[in-house]
């Protein structure tokens, strides 16, 4: 499922390998690469991905500082859907993506400019 709403673009693809490409792409677009993320239900698998593709990470930036407290204290489902809703998503989309990353999965977004 692909996904574009105002705010953001969103590809679930299979593996990370696809992930660096569809991001590869996506920075020969209009996107730019700071406004490019990946996330993946393993946290390490994320960061791998992340590195290699020059993505980002959802972070404090994005969430804001409550909800990535809050992440420290939830499953990793919940915190995978908040940082979802965080780029601009509603809770159904958070909802479906995460069943997607709970498959092994990646997500790959890219938004056009920040909040």
């Amino acid at each position: 499922m692909e996904s574009t709403n105002a705010k953001a673009y969103a590809k679930i693809v299979e593996n990370g390998t696809l992930a660096v490409q569809e991001i590869q792409n996506l920075q020969t677009t209009d996107y730019i690469t700071d406004h490019i993320y990946v996330l993946a239900h393993d946290s390490d698998k994320t960061e791998r991905i992340a590195q290699a593709s020059e993505a980002k990470e959802v972070g404090i930036k994005e969430e804001g500082v409550f909800d990535s407290i809050a992440n420290l204290f939830r499953s990793r489902g919940d915190e995978l859907r908040a940082k979802i809703v965080s780029l601009g998503f509603t809770e159904a989309e958070a909802d479906f993506y995460e069943k997607q990353l709970d498959l092994g999965k990646v997500l790959v977004i890219a938004k056009k400019d920040q909040p």
